[in-house]
């Protein structure tokens, strides 16, 4: 098994339910915009890791100042998601050994701990899968009807939100997007396309704090979560000086 660790950022899209002047990954989150701020993230926990950043060809707001790892590179944005992940997929592919491994994670994520970003490696690393940062369902599930009113009630048991990222071996996920897309498959995130594949990725407990930032109201809910990070992360090393935090404020 190679020990390289490859990161793919998606971050091309227009973030149009935000409303705003420009794509939500540019928008301010306590001070930076929200892409430097999960780049950050990202490096505080990986930092000798390889970055593929994909970002679309007319981007006018990107620095690249706020990349922090040494190793990176910029690839091309698709129309949807998926097609920018097998974009950076192909570009890594010249340098990419088939069982390195890579972890997607989507830029309007930045409150994803260092923790978490870490104990996800640690469960996959000898999986022959992979898997995703995912969190059980809390809340009651209802399914509509089609017009505004409630169809059913769901059983939660069993359920889980996915989070990102979501991580598995380079040949495993370039061929399981590829053969998903062949085959007109709805890709909903990388783990669909490989349980398309037949294949099942493990699940990692992750916190619920790692929230995606999509409408107005989360930015203020992900500045909110941020601080509350950075305290417990202060207070944790005022009673634990070795203790490693979970990523502060400004990380």
């Amino acid at each position: 098994m190679s020990g390289r660790l490859w990161l793919v950022v998606p971050a091309a899209g227009q973030g149009r339910r935000m409303g705003a002047d420009r794509p939500k990954q540019y928008l301010p989150l306590a001070g930076l915009p929200v892409l430097a701020r999960t780049l950050a993230r990202l490096h505080a926990a990986f930092p000798e890791a390889r970055l593929c950043l994909c970002l679309d060809a007319d981007d006018g707001h990107f620095d690249p100042a706020w990349v922090p790892f040494a190793d990176w590179r910029r690839t091309p944005g698709g129309a949807e998601r998926v097609d920018s992940v097998v974009n950076a997929l192909e570009a890594i592919a010249p340098e990419a050994e088939e069982d390195d491994l890579v972890l997607v994670h989507d830029v309007a994520r930045p409150c994803v701990t260092v923790d978490d970003l870490r104990r996800l490696v640690a469960a996959i690393a000898d999986d022959p899968v992979g898997g995703l940062l995912a969190a059980p369902v809390a809340d009651t599930m209802k399914r509509d009807d089609g017009v505004g009113r409630v169809r059913a009630t769901e059983s939660r048991e069993g359920l889980w939100h996915a989070y990102t990222p979501q991580g598995f071996r380079h040949g495993l996920l370039r061929r399981a997007l590829k053969d998903a897309l062949a085959q007109g498959v709805t890709i909903t995130d990388e783990a669909s396309a490989v349980e398309a594949a037949g294949l099942a990725p493990r699940l990692v407990s992750g916190r619920r704090d790692n929230l995606k930032i999509t409408h107005p109201e989360d930015l203020a809910l992900a500045e909110l979560v941020l601080s509350a990070q950075a305290l417990a992360a202060q207070n944790s090393s005022a009673t634990h000086p070795e203790a490693s935090p979970c990523g502060t404020k400004g990380a």
